[in-house]
């Protein structure tokens, strides 16, 4: 399934729900499947930084795509990175780095998150970017 296509898929699921806090509900189930990161990975290399919780991140080659695992010690924001972690995890870095990500304000959801979470938000895709950029050089 290409970016897109999940992101399409993601933004349907988020219209069924009437409120905000059935989404909100919805976003912590979503952590609750994350692939998780293995605890030798769940050091403080590997926190994103600029996020209010902490979520720890960690990529893996895997046939020229990437994977991604994660996790984080606050349920919403574990539901946030579950979300970037379904659209982005076993994609090429070429696709990663020219995806956009404007189904996140499709959804709504920067707009329904507190500043500093917005903000952490920015600092996932960041680091999922800067991944993917680092495997691109490595790989290229």
């Amino acid at each position: 399934m290409t970016i897109k296509e999940i992101q399409e898929e993601i933004v349907d699921e988020f219209s069924m729900f009437e409120d905000w806090m059935e989404r909100y509900e919805y976003i912590i189930d979503l952590g609750k499947s994350i692939p998780l990161i293995d605890e030798k990975y769940q050091t403080d290399d590997n926190i994103i930084k600029g996020c209010q919780s902490k979520v720890w991140l960690h990529a893996e080659e895997n046939g020229g795509k990437i994977e991604f695992t994660a996790n984080s010690d606050a349920i919403l924001t574990k539901g946030i990175i579950a979300l970037l972690l379904r659209v982005f995890s076993g994609q090429t870095p070429e696709k990663i780095l020219e995806a956009d990500t404007s189904f996140i304000d499709e959804i709504g959801l920067k707009e329904h998150l507190s500043l500093t979470r917005a903000n952490g938000l920015v600092s996932m895709i960041k680091q999922l970017k800067m991944y993917a950029l680092a495997y691109q050089t490595k790989l290229g």
